[in-house]
């Protein structure tokens, strides 16, 4: 109960930081002192390694210092606090920038052992049920972390549970979210595959605003959609998938218009475009189309990969949940146990070949087909095939800010940009399981976890 108690003092406490930061901003700038550092809230963070996401060596014995939500000053050796300036002591950390995972489902988690209420739950609860129960999955990610990640495709309560976060009513992480994803009819996003055909009747059949479409027209109209609803990227399933209740998990489910359509409307309100595959043939089609990345990639081809590295198209492997769902498969509906035994066996090793290749790999998860918060364990499966535990680290920093477009304030530690900070007890660069045990985390220059 004391617990719960601090928790919840530790919160409102950054919520009210939150607040009065632009009103601080203003009352400085009104008295002419804004350019007086130590009137702003200021962090010295002394750092024992340093991996800044850009360069392939770690620094030693670093100081980077916060001024309000942005990194000030990268300088060698432990700098003096002064000035009433703050100092956090990472001296036998490695500092690192946020963490970010481009392929989460933080609306909802999956049990090792589903129950039959688990499956019925969208008869029984609400949308604002899911979204309070969401912000549980929020505050895992975040203190396991991850300052930013992707959602792809919890529907408008992934829209508003970004919001909220944004906004400062809860801990979470930097949500970049889909929405509602865009399938075909029957595809892996149709929501209403396997419903009762009278249910399925009185329900109505899913349109474009349902995220379903057929041709080229409805194509157009659901990326539409999506920028009125207030999406920040667009989820398409081009193949079948594990999880559905429909029987395929690799057949192609677009056509070459309707991917071409597709594009065509996302350019035009510039999103980024993440493609759900695990087959060949609907995973080059999307390629060839131009989306930014592919997500699983189970079957993918020497030729897609040559593909993939002309297009400069990115490569999300999602390895833990291929494993999670190879390990739980007989506890699944049936129609989706074989998919399970036959996709996720197969993931780690075209992850490999991939890299082995020279693709752009960023990292993603799939959080939510297994529990939230540990995410990281992402690492030590790309780091078992081949992937340098530097460049693994890079994945999930760099190389992620720049397939989301927001390199220029995320996604290293360098002088103005955004205060996202994480830190790990050691070397991860020697032990890679240290990744999933972070002590420190920072989001735009507020302290969210710091186990001293």
């Amino acid at each position: 109960m004391t617990m719960f108690f601090l928790n919840n003092i530790r919160s409102c406490r950054r919520q009210i930081r939150e607040h009065l930061r632009p009103i601080r901003v203003l009352l400085l700038a009104g008295l002419g002192l804004l350019s007086l550092p130590a009137l702003a809230e200021t962090y010295l963070i002394h750092a024992g390694h340093l991996i800044d996401g850009v360069a392939d060596k770690p620094q030693k014995a670093v100081t980077v210092t916060v001024i309000d939500n942005k990194i000030h000053r990268v300088e060698p050796g432990y700098i003096n606090p002064q000035n009433g300036q703050q100092l956090l002591d990472l001296k036998h950390a490695t500092l690192m920038p946020g963490l970010m995972d481009m392929h989460v489902h933080i609306m909802g988690e999956s049990p090792a052992k589903p129950t039959p209420g688990y499956y019925t739950q969208g008869f029984r609860k609400n949308e604002a049920d899911f979204v309070l129960k969401a912000t549980q999955y929020a505050r895992k990610t975040l203190q396991a972390g991850f300052t930013t990640v992707r959602d792809l495709g919890g529907g408008s309560g992934s829209l508003s549970l970004r919001n909220a976060i944004k906004a400062g009513y809860i801990d979470g992480p930097r949500i970049f979210a889909a929405g509602t994803p865009i399938a075909t009819t029957g595809g892996h996003a149709d929501q209403t595959n396997g419903l009762n055909r009278e249910f399925s009747r009185l329900k109505g059949e899913p349109g474009p605003k349902e995220g379903v479409i057929n041709g080229p027209y409805e194509a157009r109209r659901a990326i539409r959609q999506r920028y009125k609803e207030g999406s920040d990227v667009i989820k398409l399933t081009v193949t079948g998938g594990v999880m559905s209740l429909a029987k395929s998990a690799d057949n192609p489910q677009f056509m070459d218009d309707e991917l071409e359509a597709i594009m065509t409307a996302a350019r035009d309100y510039n999103f980024i475009v993440a493609a759900h595959a695990h087959g060949a043939e609907g995973m080059k089609r999307a390629v060839k189309a131009g989306v930014d990345s592919v997500e699983h990639g189970t079957y993918m081809t020497d030729e897609i990969m040559k593909l993939m590295k002309k297009k400069g198209t990115y490569f999300v492997p999602t390895i833990s949940a291929g494993k999670w769902a190879a390990a739980h498969a007989d506890n699944y509906a049936a129609i989706v146990r074989p998919k399970a035994r036959a996709v996720g066996p197969k993931m780690q090793a075209t992850f490999a070949r991939a890299y082995k290749k020279g693709v752009k790999i960023a990292f993603g998860t799939d959080a939510g087909i297994f529990p939230h918060g540990i995410n990281a364990r992402e690492f030590e499966y790309m780091t078992e095939v081949g992937m340098p535990p530097m460049e693994a680290i890079q994945s999930a920093t760099l190389t992620a800010a720049k397939l989301l477009r927001i390199d220029d304030r995320l996604g290293s530690v360098e002088v103005g940009k955004v205060a996202d900070l994480v830190a790990v007890p050691g070397n991860p660069l020697e032990d890679i399981s240290l990744m999933s045990k972070v002590n420190f985390v920072m989001k735009n220059g507020v302290v969210y976890k710091h186990d001293e």
